[in-house]
């Protein structure tokens, strides 16, 4: 067979079909390459196998090079042959309508490690793989409770705007629709991320973050030119909003009318006006005065690195475990780390400001060369962590948890264990990429804080006080 390359997949794997993957490729193990004219990258890091199994690849269109663009994995071919096969350039006959091509088997040898499939020139532009759940067909993501839903007719819609340049409506899978506008416009240059990439990037990851941002108050953090450009805050629903996107006035709130979480059709019209991150409230629109969480920031000042982060963060969790307090740790999604304390009904804010306080300043007061606590920021050494509990006050925000971040590398503000913290992830490890893997592997984090009672603020104060 003669073979050309036109790119890696490093989307759309299950954990269960990279074990399958493996053991169908050891057989078919060869020394040299059967691809014409291999790519030096691709010489040095892959294994090279026979050309005997057909995988199926969706994708949005070939690019000038020759290179597929948003390659997704969508399984084996058992009733192809690799002669028979039309190719990655049939395949691009179809990509308007996003249907995949059947790609020959020149794809087998470049299937590498999970940790090595991130850094792939794939991840160029967000692909989130198969969502459509019938296709991909029972699975270990739904049993740890994430289950992304249907939403790839959605993402190929988004994906032939930006390709073809043009703004238009996309159709939402209730029948509802939505203006977009300038998805080719880059907002992310080093990692070249596009405004449609963000927009796909939260269609994909709607069932996991509109159960954090669901029926909260929402403040925008708006980056019309990108990462690089100037932002701007914005607490105000622009005005008039598109029909279904929902906007509530407050009681005596300055705000004329706000916009609140809970549909995808919100998430898109925020991700439309730039809205890079998602910051909801800590209260609901049912209970604005009490939140049902609270949360502790760690933030690096200049010099520190992500390693103090993860210490300040182990001793966090040190002080709330003498109180019997969980904390739910994620990335912030730049440099920092956000610990989260779900808090039971009817808590006041003051409350969980004042007991974010005492954990936080017993942490700076414990480890004064590596914490600190002290708000003016010239009064903060450098190579420390500011531990700062000041956000929890109504009104205040956080990224939420899958939140997309306006950092350089495109991160995602990522929950994590705390056996994670206890290793050593990077930032860089948690981008909007690496999200379809990432909840493939671990499901939900975030459902765990939702479920929980929350904590006994009174108690865990007072077995402070007396704990000295």
């Amino acid at each position: 067979l003669g073979l050309d390359y036109v790119g890696d997949v490093g989307t759309g794997f299950s954990e269960a079909e990279i074990e399958r993957l493996w053991r169908l490729l050891q057989p078919l193990a060869r020394d040299a390459s059967p691809v014409a004219d291999t790519p030096a990258s691709l010489a040095r890091r892959a294994r090279w196998v026979e050309p005997r199994l057909v995988a199926q690849v969706r994708y949005t269109e070939m690019t000038d090079e020759g290179r597929l663009r948003h390659p997704a994995y969508l399984g084996l071919r058992d009733d192809k042959t690799p002669g028979a096969s039309p190719g990655a350039r049939a395949g691009h006959a179809g990509a308007e309508a996003g249907v995949a091509g059947a790609v020959a088997g020149a794809k087998a040898p470049a299937l590498r490690t999970r940790r090595t499939a991130r850094r792939g020139p794939e991840r160029r532009g967000f692909s989130p793989g198969v969502t459509s759940p019938e296709r991909r067909g029972a699975s270990r993501t739904e049993r740890r409770g994430f289950s992304p839903g249907d939403t790839s007719t959605l993402i190929d819609q988004l994906s032939v705007l930006e390709r073809t340049r043009k703004n238009g409506p996309i159709v939402l899978p209730d029948g509802d629709s939505l203006e977009v506008t300038n998805l080719h416009k880059v907002f992310w240059p080093a990692p070249r991320h596009t405004k449609g990439d963000l927009l796909r990037y939260y269609a994909w990851a709607a069932p996991v973050i509109l159960p954090v941002v669901d029926n909260r108050p929402l403040v925008m953090k708006r980056l019309p030119n990108g990462v690089d450009g100037k932002s701007f805050y914005q607490h105000r629903a622009p005005k008039p909003v598109p029909p279904g996107v929902r906007v509530e006035t407050l009681p005596d709130d300055d705000v004329p009318a706000r916009l609140v979480g809970g549909s995808l059709k919100t998430l898109l019209y925020m991700a439309q006006l730039a809205s890079i991150s998602m910051d909801p409230w800590f209260s609901t629109m049912d209970a604005l005065e009490t939140p049902d969480q609270v949360a502790i920031d760690l933030d690096p000042q200049p010099g520190a690195t992500f390693t103090q982060v993860l210490d300040v963060a182990r001793w966090v969790r040190d002080v709330l475990a003498r109180v019997n307090v969980r904390g739910y740790p994620k990335t912030s999604g730049s440099e920092g780390l956000h610990i989260f304390i779900p808090l039971p009904p009817g808590t006041p804010y003051s409350a969980g400001l004042l007991f974010c306080q005492i954990v936080a300043t017993i942490v700076a007061s414990q480890h004064p060369k590596a914490a600190t606590v002290a708000r003016m920021v010239g009064k903060r050494r450098q190579k420390t962590i500011y531990v700062d509990y000041l956000q929890n006050i109504q009104g205040k925000t956080l990224a939420c948890a899958y939140s997309a971040r306006a950092s350089s590398f495109a991160g995602v503000s990522t929950p994590l264990t705390w056996t994670e913290v206890d290793g050593a992830p990077a930032p860089q490890d948690f981008t909007m990429a690496d999200m379809p893997d990432r909840l493939a592997q671990v499901g939900d984090l975030w459902s765990a804080l939702r479920a929980d009672e929350g904590a006994d603020l009174l108690a865990a104060i007072e077995r402070l006080h007396r704990d000295g």
